[in-house]
């Protein structure tokens, strides 16, 4: 069996972990928190970033610091996980769904405008497989309109936008380090904080709505609540493991993308090799139907070959007919939910398996289009139509 992902570890995990857990049994916010978030600050240029125990969390966080309120409206796309649409519903928020691009499968920005209404607070921009959102008219909306970025980096680490690292050019960015992630610790995430003054309330509601950082920075003789907030420490145990695998983040890179631009290579030969901006976390295929999907699926499985769909559309679902709404057809979203196929691809995956996964979805699932160019914006940079 060819998995379709497993976690890559770099052997020093459990060494770290050790000391983690010499060093005051592991309490959360310390050596390993503070290193691996000042590699973040160093890797994206944040202003600060703060460790989290999920992306989930900080999505949450986001809410807390764009002050969302009941009937406040947040503009996403549909074609993403539903823990970006509950962070702003938890708050009494309204999630505005509009359709993705074809070619990158990210919200699509020329829809963002007729979204906007009175109640709009929010824009969040999630760079889907780490592809880069068109976040230079994203920002120059929001700032017309006064509107807040989140971009939502969970697939993002590592991946940059005309140079810029994404998680870099929002108001307030999160990532995700969970297991299926290109770096991971089970389960952690992190917020990335670019605009100034979010760095200090975002302290404050990390620690459960308290001044406790600045009692521990012995700034104040006490501490007590003050803001809204929750429980958002990493555990330090969880930091000491994703410090291990930062310390080997360029060869995960490096590896993901050779993989990657086999694929390309194979699926869709190029005479010249693309300029890559994104952090090769997915490579999908597109099929002609849900029905094609499905038997592709199921094809490879029995040949040995996990291979899985992604998103289902939350504007469609049962939770967001009832806390969201539309703007404008879904018709991409609807099209690209329903034939979308990831295939493996994971540090430790052989170039014999990709070759071998590649001859079987052409010999199962022949191209039937002109396939897509990933030097092109208006093509998936990292998929394929079959």
């Amino acid at each position: 069996m060819i998995p379709f992902h497993r976690p890559w570890t770099s052997g020093e995990e459990l060494r770290h972990i050790a000391h983690a857990l010499e060093d005051q049994g592991g309490a959360a916010g310390r050596h390993y928190t503070r290193t691996c978030e000042q590699w973040l600050e160093t890797l994206t240029g944040c202003h600060r970033a703060f460790l989290t125990p999920s992306c989930t969390a900080a999505l949450e966080m986001t809410a807390l610091l764009a002050r969302i309120r009941p009937g406040d409206e947040v503009i996403m796309a549909s074609f993403t996980f539903p823990s970006m649409a509950n962070a702003f519903v938890l708050r009494g928020g309204v999630p505005v769904f509009v359709d993705i691009r074809s070619d990158t499968l990210n919200i699509d920005e020329t829809r963002i405008t007729a979204a906007i209404t009175s109640r709009t607070r929010a824009i969040v921009a999630m760079h889907y497989g780490g592809v880069a959102c068109e976040m230079d008219t994203i920002m120059a909306i929001a700032e017309r309109h006064g509107l807040i970025v989140i971009e939502d980096a969970a697939h993002a680490i590592g991946a940059t936008y005309k140079g810029r690292q994404l998680g870099s050019i929002g108001h307030l960015a999160t990532l995700s380090f969970h297991r299926t992630k290109n770096i991971q610790c089970g389960e952690g995430g992190a917020l990335l904080v670019n605009a100034p003054e979010y760095v200090e309330r975002t302290g404050v509601i990390r620690e459960n709505g308290t001044d406790r950082a600045s009692f521990l920075d012995l700034k104040v003789p006490h501490y007590s609540w003050i803001d809204l907030g929750t429980s958002c420490l990493i555990s330090e145990f969880s930091a000491a493991f994703l410090w291990a695998q930062m310390a080997g983040f360029d060869h995960v890179l490096e590896q993901r993308r050779k993989l990657w631009l086999q694929y390309q290579a194979t699926l869709r030969p190029a005479t010249d090799v693309p300029v890559i901006e994104h952090n090769a976390h997915i490579f999908h295929v597109l099929a002609e139907s849900r029905a094609q999907r499905q038997q592709l699926m199921d094809a490879l499985l029995i040949e040995g070959i996990q291979s899985v769909p992604h998103y289902q559309p939350l504007h469609s679902s049962e939770a967001g007919l009832l806390y969201g709404k539309v703007s404008g057809d879904m018709a991409i979203t609807d099209r690209v939910a329903a034939t979308l196929l990831r295939l493996p691809l994971w540090v430790g995956l052989t170039t014999e398996e990709v070759e071998h996964i590649c001859a079987r979805v052409a010999a199962l699932a022949p191209p039937t289009a002109p396939l897509s160019d990933p030097a092109r914006r208006d093509s998936p940079p990292h998929s394929v139509n079959i």
